[in-house]
């Protein structure tokens, strides 16, 4: 007996609108985060970003900015490469919906992705939609300003492979003579002459810090510092606190800890709670272990953050070369971070 088999449906008309339809009613993270977030609030500070002279008529028109932007936006949430972006645009369907773009629509290429983030890192435009973003949170009163926690995570990037005399150069803020040759160019170019490499717990580190303040109620980031990894955290403390910190508790690890800084908070009317450190001969006192075993609760909320960049944003490690794209990369980060976490209090709060 032969064997029947199944033909394939015939393509309908409809059959776009329909798969679109589906996917609506699927609870897509990026769906989530479309219905939430008021993306027109970046618009014309993006805009600014990109102003210039016309240089004539003619030439193909430029894409819209705040998709542009949106792009930045799916990239970093898969940590994806240009390349990949650009294949991924046109191979999602719940990416061209987020984007607004359609299957008739030219998707953003590789080098468009490339050109358009790096103006926003020559402009060091993050920074500045980051403290934008910081407002809409604060007027909508998701900011709680009940008290705050510092802490700073490691972001890794490609490591260099230099000889010990060249290590030796960079250390002391130098470039390596010999890679400053013409004919040495594009090896310039992938060398990164800011990044530092750090031991912490017996594992080497090489690349940048990002140093947090999160507000300890909604565990939402309100400012942010990168340095390059060998920075140690207590070193950026002052830079994160401001004078609206008075009279609001502090939360810290130990290593953060010292009369330096205790003084510091005192004279800034800052409620100290930073974890005790214990030191040879002379280790914490049950009392002080009880105390820190209090402030950790408190203090370990900061590891949310650091595990939703980890698992939900696929890691906080970047491909980028030099502190300028790394503070990009660190700030959007953080930026997209809290846009997530915006959308889960505003979606826990209507199920409650």
């Amino acid at each position: 007996m032969k064997k029947r088999y199944k033909q394939p449906n015939a393509k309908g008309f409809f059959d776009e609108d329909d798969r679109r339809k589906e996917l609506a009613g699927l609870n897509h993270p990026l769906k989530r985060l479309n219905s939430e977030i008021n993306w027109e609030i970046f618009r014309r500070p993006i805009e600014k970003m990109f102003e210039k002279t016309p240089k004539g008529p003619g030439g193909r028109p430029p894409y819209d900015l705040v998709m542009m932007f949106k792009v930045l936006v799916v990239q970093r949430t898969y940590n994806l490469s240009d390349a990949r972006t650009e294949f991924s645009i046109i191979d999602s369907l719940s990416i061209q919906d987020f984007l607004g773009l359609t299957l008739a629509d030219t998707a953003p290429d590789e080098k468009t992705i490339w050109l358009f983030r790096e103006h926003l890192v020559k402009v060091e435009g993050i920074r500045m939609l980051f403290d934008l973003f910081d407002k809409e949170l604060r007027n909508k009163r998701l900011i709680l300003n009940k008290g705050f926690i510092i802490d700073a995570s490691f972001v890794e990037v490609p490591i260099q492979r230099n000889t010990r005399e060249e290590n030796a150069v960079i250390k002391e803020g130098k470039c390596p003579e010999e890679w400053t040759r013409d004919e040495n160019a594009n090896k310039l170019a992938q060398k990164d002459l800011d990044a530092r490499w750090t031991q912490k717990n017996d594992e080497n580190y090489y690349g940048y810090k990002d140093h947090v303040k999160v507000d300890a109620g909604s565990k939402l980031i309100t400012d942010y510092t990168v340095t390059d990894a060998s920075v140690h955290d207590s070193q950026e403390l002052n830079p994160l606190l401001s004078k609206d910190d008075k009279g609001k508790e502090l939360y810290a690890d130990s290593a953060y800890s010292g009369e330096p800084i205790a003084k510091e908070l005192e004279s800034k009317g800052i409620d100290n709670h930073i974890n005790e450190k214990g030191y040879r001969n002379k280790p914490l006192t049950k009392e002080q272990i009880k105390n820190n075993r209090k402030k950790s609760k408190v203090r370990s909320r900061i590891e949310h953050v650091f595990g939703f960049i980890e698992n939900s944003l696929n890691g906080s490690t970047l491909r980028s070369i030099g502190k300028r794209r790394a503070a990009f990369g660190i700030g959007i980060m953080n930026l997209i971070y809290n846009m997530f976490r915006a959308e889960q209090i505003s979606r826990l709060s209507l199920s409650t």
